[in-house]
């Protein structure tokens, strides 16, 4: 089926719950979108609560308090906010890729098999029973047990045992900063194992999931949302068959379920939808979702994006699916930069959105 470029931008702010129908809760967004990027804890949590009914900050962290979402490393060395229900088995697909790729780095700092043992002994020992620890308190814990945590090495044993399936993030620590943070928690404790998956379940499991909450896309964003390969990417799409079907958008090939396609055609655009504006947080789905973000984002305004292509992505002003602006947190409202004037009913349309963010992070 052939499709517009604005057709599918549509449909991913549909799957993504970026326009309405927003979600019921924040669970509710992890269980549609399965992962979303969580490595800015703030940015992560409006994420959250812009694709959910229950939008203030204090409904993200009473889901995360309540163990309804979790957070951890499922792909790529990047955190993400995930269902506790599905975590496990989306490690089963990634972990041993990921663990492989860290033994120069576990030689450079001086561990060994022998270290990650005697940390995950003192560690479950700390935490058996439903207790949780923060961060520099497990430091100190690790180091009375004569495990050195410096030089980055107490962050690594965190997270090759959060890799591994033994730690991940849970409740919630309110600092007296008023910066909340995590603390960490045993996953078997905090999220009962559920039957584990078939290798080529798993995998086609991922790839439904991922474009029933990020479709449409082409199969090389998924191998590289997930760092997988290509072969078990056409793997889960044999599996999946007439689950999916396909659009043409300018000669490329996007998957997307069957299900979101039939929503999207269910539902005309309004237009309300097509002037929205919405403000999305740093490294929000809608633009780390797909290795290409061409559609998304002209070429000119990608330096301002990720200034210095350090890797570090500024929150973002999307108007009609596109990029059109960047904003800045300040004193708990948002600040927009957008690269040039819009519209008047864009611009009522953002500040609407800024009035939201300010309800978010007042709550």
């Amino acid at each position: 089926m052939r499709a517009s470029r604005a057709d599918l931008l549509r449909m991913r702010r549909v799957a993504q719950a970026i326009d309405s129908p927003r979600e019921p809760a924040p669970a509710a967004v992890t269980r549609r979108m399965l992962a979303v990027q969580g490595q800015d804890f703030a940015a992560g949590c409006w994420a959250l609560a812009l694709r959910s009914e229950a939008s203030g900050r204090s409904d993200v962290l009473a889901a995360l308090d309540a163990g309804s979402v979790i957070r951890s490393w499922p792909m790529r060395g990047t955190l993400h906010f995930v269902p506790p229900e599905d975590l496990r088995w989306m490690l089963s697909v990634t972990m041993d890729r990921m663990v492989a790729g860290l033994g120069r780095r576990q030689e450079q700092l001086g561990l060994t098999s022998a270290d990650f043992a005697h940390a995950a002994e003192v560690v479950t020992g700390v935490l058996s029973g439903g207790r949780s620890i923060g961060r520099a308190d497990l430091m100190g814990v690790w180091e009375r047990a004569g495990i050195a945590t410096t030089g980055q090495r107490g962050y690594h044993l965190i997270y090759y045992l959060a890799q591994t399936g033994l730690l991940c993030w849970g409740p919630v620590v309110r600092a007296g900063n008023g910066n909340p943070s995590q603390a960490l928690v045993l996953l078997d404790e905090w999220a009962p194992a559920p039957p584990p998956l078939e290798p080529d379940e798993a995998i086609a499991r991922y790839l439904l999931r991922y474009l029933a909450g990020h479709g449409p896309a082409t199969v090389r964003d998924f191998v590289w949302w997930i760092k997988g390969t290509v072969g078990g990417a056409k793997t889960a799409r044999a599996l999946l068959g007439d689950a999916l079907t396909t659009l043409d958008v300018d000669g490329v090939e996007y998957l997307v379920t069957a299900e979101l396609a039939d929503r999207a055609a269910a539902r005309p655009a309004k237009r309300a939808e097509r002037e929205a504006v919405h403000l999305l947080p740093a490294f929000d789905e809608y633009l780390l979702g797909y290795r290409d973000r061409s559609l998304i984002l002209d070429e000119d305004h990608v330096e301002l994006i990720v200034p210095g292509g350090n890797g570090v992505f500024q929150p973002i002003i999307v108007a009609g699916g596109r990029v059109v602006g960047t904003w800045r947190r300040e004193n708990g409202r948002a600040v927009p930069q957008p690269f040039g004037d819009l519209s008047g009913v864009r611009r009522a349309r953002l500040d609407r959105a800024a009035a939201e963010y300010a309800h978010f992070a007042a709550s």
